[in-house]
C-alpha cells in the first residue's frame, strides 16, 4: 500500500537526478533520488551506509553514476508482507526515467541501453554477506544495441554472461560453482588462461550455456523484461538480509536484525571496456596496520565483484598510476577529501570506464585492532578528530586480538608458502575444506584452519568457527580479508602455491601433500604458511595502545579490575592496566595436584584428627598463594572470595567409584576402603547442588574450611605488610540470602582475623539478596555482583544446558536477540540490579559496589554497569583493555563509531 498523501514529497523542478537538479516525482517514503532534500531524516538508517555515502559524495561534486535508493522501510514492509510493497514499482519507474533522461539513454531500449546495478547496502556495514546483481537490463536485444553503441563487442557478451551468471545465482538460486565450472570448461576447450582471454563469441557461447544451466537447475527462465528482472532483484536482495549468511554475520557482531537494508538503483558504469577501463576497491589509509597512504587494488578490464570475490588476484593500486595515470591522480584527491569529509579512514569502490573515474561507494572501513589504534591516535595528532573521538573509534573487542601470541621471531620454520598478509595475528590449527567441518570440529573443541579456494560469504560461519583462514586466491581486499580483519582472526590470501584437491580432502602447497587434518600454522602479518605448530611468544603493547588507553583511562569513571586467582594472573592483570582484583576464586587452588588430593582426603575423613591434619597441611598453602598475589597488586584491593562451589564438586564422581568397588570385588580383592569413600561421596552428591549446600551455607555449616582460609589471608596480609608492602585485603562471602547469614558468619571471621582490618562484603548472585538489599547492606561493606549466577537464578536457565541444548536455536530463531551470558540482560537481571544499588545504597551510602561476572568484560554491559553507577567491573586479565576503553566510551556517551 502507497504511503499516506501527507508523508509524500515532492522535489520540485525536474533535472537531472545526481547532478545537483529534482527529479520531480512524488515521493511516498520508499524511493528517495541522490539529490531529494533529506533534511531533518536519519539518512543513514533509511538508505543504508551504501546510499548515504553516494548521496554525500554526490553532494561533493564527486563523480557518481546517477540513481536512486529504495529505503529500508521498503524493506520492513518486505519483510512484513513477503510482497513488495504496492506502489513502489510505479516510484522505482518514475525514479528511473529520471535517470535516462540524464543519460540520453533507455531501460530496455534496443539501440542505446541503459544498464543498472542493484546493490545491497544495510546501516551498518556488512561486507559481503549481502547480495548484488550487476548489469541488469540486458536481453538479446539489448545486448546488440550495447554492442552497437558502444563499438565494442567483446564487452557486450561479456557483461551479458556476467548477468546471467548474477541472475541465476543470487535471483534464481543457481549453485555458483555450476557458472564457474562452465568457465573453466570452456577456457579448456578454447586454451584460454584466463577470462579475458575469451573472444566474444566465445562469451557469447557462455551465456547460452548459462541459460541453460539456469532453465535445468531452477526450471526458470532468465527473464527478458528489464522491469521484471529489476522486480526480482530488488525481492532477491531484501531476501539475502534474512539469508544465512547475514543473519550468523549479524548473531556474531550483535547487529539487530530489524535494521534492514536499502536497495541502491545506480547506472551500470563498466570497467571490462578494455584496457582503459579498470575496477578498484582502496581504503585511505592500511586497514590491517594503520599506516598512512593510500592502500588498494585494481584490476584492468573488469567488473567490480571480480576484485572483491578474489576470482583474479589484483595489482596493487600503485601500479595504476602507470596505466590510467590521469584517471589516478584523480582518486587520491577524490579519497584524501573523503576523509577529511568524515574524519576517518574510507573503504571505496571505484570503476575507470575509458579513462573516466566513478565513485561507487564510501564508508567506514573495516581495520584490524591495531590499525584502529593507531589510526584513532594519528588523526587525533593530525588534528582530524579529538582524543574523545579517538577513544570512540576503537572496538573494545578488537583489543584482544593484539593480546595474544604471535610466532616467536627466533624460531626456525620449516615455511611451506607464502601468500598475502590479509589479517595480521599468528593461528595454528587443522586443515578443514569445509565452512560446515569448521564449525562441526571446532564445536567439539579443535582449533582448525580453514582452507579455501577462496571464501564466499556462504563461508562465514566457517570463519568465525576456525582459529584462522588460508586461501589459494584473491588479494588483500577479498571477502576472506575483509571479514577476518573485521572478526580479528588471522588470515593468509593470495597463496598461489596452494591447491586445493576437495574429492580427495587434500591440499597441496609447492606439490606438496597434506591431508585434511594435518596441523599447520598461518602467520597473517608476513603472509608464511608454516609446517606443524609454530611457536609463539607473548605479544608487546604498541605506543599506539597505550597512548589511546591513557586517554581512556582519563575519560572513565568505572574503575576496572581482574578476575585472578595466581600470582602470574594477578601480574599480568596489572600489566594490562588493572586497578585490583576483583574476585579472587580460592576453590581454584584447590583443584589441582597435592592439594586437590589434601582436599579429597580431607572431606572423606572421618573424624577431628583427619580434619585438623588436613587444614594444617593446607593452610600454608593458602598463605603462600595469597602472599604472592598481595605482592603482585601491592597497594591495590583484592577481593578474596571464600570457598563457593559444594564440596562434592572435589571428589570422583560415585558411578566411578562404585565401578571400582565392582571391579576389586569381582576380582576376590577387599573393597571395604572404596565402599566407606563411595558411602561419604553419595551422601554428598545433591540432586540441584547449584542450590544446595555451598557458598555461606557450607561455611556455617561445616566452618572449618573457611575459617582456615581467613587465618591464611590475615597471616598473609600481615607478612606482605611487614615486608614494607601495602596489601589492600576485602574478604567476600559467596551466596547469601538472608542477612541473618552474613551477619554469623561475619561474627566468626572477625574473631579469626586477629586485629586485622579487613572489609567485609558479599556475592550478590540470589534474587532474594536482591530484594532484601538493604537488610543485607546494614552488615556489609561493599556488594559484588555475581552476574553469572544472577543470570542463571533470574532467567531460571541452567547455563551449561542453556548453551548446549537450545540457547543457539534461541538465537538463530529471533526467540532471542542476545546471549543473556554474554550481554546482561537490561530488562530482567538489570531491573534486580537495579533494585539491589538502590536498597542497598539507602541503608548503607558507603556501601562500595562492584561485579564480577563474565559481563564485566562485555562493552554492552559495561555501559549498563556505568549507567546504574557502579564503582567498579572485574573481568579476565585479557579483557581488561577492553573494558577499560569500553568504560570511556560509557563516559563518553557513546559506543564506537
Amino acid at each position: 500500500m502507497k504511503a499516506p498523501e501527507e508523508d509524500r514529497r515532492t522535489s520540485g523542478e525536474a533535472g537531472e537526478p545526481g547532478a545537483g537538479g529534482k527529479t520531480g516525482f512524488a515521493k511516498t517514503g520508499f524511493v528517495v533520488g541522490f539529490t531529494d532534500d533529506l533534511s531533518g531524516r536519519d539518512v543513514l538508517a533509511l538508505c543504508g551506509g551504501k546510499g548515504a555515502g553516494l548521496i554525500r559524495m554526490r553532494s561533493l561534486g564527486l563523480p557518481v553514476p546517477e540513481g536512486f535508493v529504495i529505503t529500508t522501510e521498503a524493506c520492513a514492509r518486505y519483510i512484513e508482507d513477503g510482497t513488495l510493497p504496492e506502489g513502489l514499482m510505479d516510484e522505482v519507474r518514475e525514479n528511473l526515467a529520471g535517470v535516462e533522461r540524464a543519460t540520453g539513454r533507455g531501460f530496455g531500449d534496443a539501440e542505446n541501453p541503459l544498464l543498472v546495478s542493484v546493490r545491497s547496502g544495510a546501516a551498518v556495514s556488512m561486507p559481503g554477506m549481502m547480495d548484488t546483481v550487476l548489469n541488469l537490463g540486458l536481453n538479446d536485444a539489448t545486448v546488440r544495441g550495447l554492442a552497437q553503441s558502444t563499438g565494442d563487442e567483446r564487452f557486450a557478451r561479456d557483461s551479458h554472461r556476467r548477468f546471467v551468471q548474477a541472475f541465476g545465482e543470487i535471483v534464481l538460486g543457481v549453485p555458483g560453482s555450476l557458472f564457474e565450472d562452465a568457465i573453466e570448461e570452456m577456457k579448456g576447450e578454447r586454451g584460454a588462461q584466463a577470462d579475458t582471454d575469451l573472444a566474444a563469441e566465445d562469451l557469447d557461447e557462455l551465456a547460452r550455456r548459462f541459460r541453460a544451466i539456469v532453465a535445468r537447475e531452477a526450471g526458470a527462465e532468465v527473464p527478458d523484461d528489464p522491469y521484471e528482472q529489476l522486480r526480482l532483484a530488488i525481492s532477491a536482495v531484501f531476501d539475502s538480509w534474512l539469508g544465512e549468511r547475514a543473519v550468523a554475520y549479524r548473531r556474531e557482531y550483535g547487529i539487530p536484525d530489524d535494521l534492514g537494508t536499502a536497495v541502491t538503483v545506480q547506472r551500470m558504469v563498466f570497467g571490462n571496456m578494455g584496457e582503459t577501463s579498470a575496477t578498484g576497491v582502496a581504503f585511505t589509509r592500511n586497514p590491517a596496520t594503520g599506516e598512512q597512504g593510500i592502500f588498494g587494488e585494481f584490476l584492468l578490464n573488469a567488473q567490480g565483484e571480480d576484485v572483491v570475490a578474489g576470482i583474479r588476484t589484483p595489482r596493487p593500486l600503485r601500479e595504476m598510476e602507470s596505466v590510467l595515470p590521469d584517471a589516478y591522480r584523480q582518486f587520491l584527491q577524490t579519497a584524501e577529501r573523503l576523509e577529511r569529509e568524515y574524519g576517518d579512514m574510507q573503504d571505496m569502490e571505484f570503476t575507470v570506464e575509458r579513462d573516466r573515474l566513478y565513485m561507487l561507494q564510501t564508508r567506514r572501513g573495516k581495520r584490524t585492532g591495531a590499525a584502529a589504534l593507531r589510526i584513532a591516535r594519528d588523526m587525533a595528532g593530525e588534528g582530524l578528530i579529538s582524543e574523545a573521538e579517538a577513544v570512540l573509534r576503537v572496538e573494545p573487542a578488537s583489543l584482544d586480538a593484539l593480546l595474544h601470541p604471535r610466532i616467536d621471531p627466533e624460531a626456525d620454520l620449516d615455511v611451506l608458502a607464502r601468500g598475502l598478509p590479509a589479517s595480521p595475528g599468528a593461528a595454528t590449527g587443522r586443515i578443514v575444506l569445509t565452512a560446515q567441518e569448521a564449525k562441526s570440529r571446532a564445536a567439539d573443541g579443535e582449533a582448525v584452519l580453514l582452507v579455501r579456494r577462496e571464501t564466499n560469504p556462504d563461508d562465514v560461519e566457517g570463519m568465525i568457527s576456525a582459529r584462522g583462514v588460508l586461501t589459494a586466491l584473491g588479494g588483500m581486499t577479498s571477502h576472506a580479508a575483509v571479514v577476518a580483519r573485521g572478526m580479528g582472526k588471522p588470515a593468509v590470501t593470495g597463496c598461489g602455491a596452494l591447491k586445493i584437491d576437495p574429492t580427495r580432502g587434500m591440499i597441496y602447497l609447492g606439490g606438496e601433500p597434506f591431508e585434511a587434518g594435518e596441523l599447520l600454522t598461518i602467520d597473517g602479518a608476513s603472509g608464511e604458511v608454516i609446517r606443524g605448530e609454530a611457536p609463539l611468544v607473548a605479544p608487546e603493547p604498541s605506543e599506539d595502545f597505550e597512548t589511546v588507553l591513557r586517554w581512556a583511562d582519563e575519560a572513565r569513571t568505572l574503575r576496572v579490575r581482574a578476575n585472578a586467582d595466581t600470582p602470574e594472573d594477578a601480574r599480568r592483570a596489572r600489566e594490562l592496566g588493572a586497578e585490583g582484583i576483583g574476585l579472587c576464586r580460592t576453590e581454584h587452588m584447590f583443584m589441582e595436584g597435592e592439594r586437590l588430593r589434601i582436599m579429597r582426603e580431607m572431606i572423606l575423613s572421618e573424624g577431628e584428627e583427619a580434619l585438623e591434619e588436613a587444614l594444617v597441611l593446607l593452610e600454608p598453602m593458602q598463605r603462600e598463594d595469597f602472599e604472592g598475589i598481595f605482592r603482585a597488586m601491592d597497594g591495590l584491593p583484592v577481593t578474596v572470595r571464600l570457598l563457593d562451589p559444594p564440596l562434592h564438586e572435589f571428589l570422583p564422581h560415585s558411578k566411578d567409584l562404585a565401578k571400582k568397588v565392582s571391579d576389586l570385588e569381582a576380582r576376590g580383592e577387599s573393597a571395604e576402603e572404596e565402599r566407606r569413600r563411595l558411602r561419604i561421596v553419595e551422601g554428598l552428591e545433591e540432586a540441584n547442588p547449584m542450590l544446595g549446600l555451598r557458598g555461606v551455607r557450607l561455611g556455617l555449616l561445616k566452618p572449618e574450611v573457611y575459617l582456615m582460609q581467613v587465618r591464611a589471608i590475615a597471616s598473609a596480609a600481615r607478612a606482605v605488610r611487614e615486608e614494607g608492602g601495602d596489601p589492600r585485603v576485602e574478604i567476600m562471602i559467596p551466596l547469601v540470602a538472608f542477612a541473618s547469614e552474613l551477619r554469623t558468619m561475619r561474627a566468626r571471621i572477625e574473631a579469626e582475623l586477629a586485629g586485622e582490618d579487613i572489609p567485609l562484603g558479599t556475592m550478590i548472585e540470589l534474587p532474594r539478596a536482591c530484594a532484601v538489599a538493604d537488610k543485607i547492606a546494614s552488615t556489609a561493606d561493599f556488594f559484588s555482583f555475581g552476574t553469572n549466577d544472577l543470570t542463571q537464578m533470574v532467567c531460571g536457565i541452567s547455563r551449561d544446558d542453556a548453551e548446549e541444548k537450545f540457547l543457539a536455536d534461541y538465537l538463530s530463531g529471533g526467540t532471542l536477540s542476545f546471549n543473556p551470558f554474554q550481554t546482561l540482560d537490561r530488562d530482567g537481571v538489570g531491573e534486580f540490579v537495579r533494585l539491589a544499588i538502590r536498597k542497598g545504597k539507602e541503608a548503607n551510602p558507603a556501601l562500595k559496589l562492584g561485579v564480577c561476572g563474565e559481563h564485566g568484560g562485555d562493552p554492552k554491559s559495561i555501559a549498563f554497569f556505568h549507567e546504574v553507577g557502579l564503582d567498579y567491573v572485574s573481568c579476565s586479565p585479557f579483557r581488561v583493555p577492553g573494558a577499560r576503553l569500553a568504560a570511556a566510551q560509557a563516559a563518553l556517551g557513546g559506543a564506537p563509531v
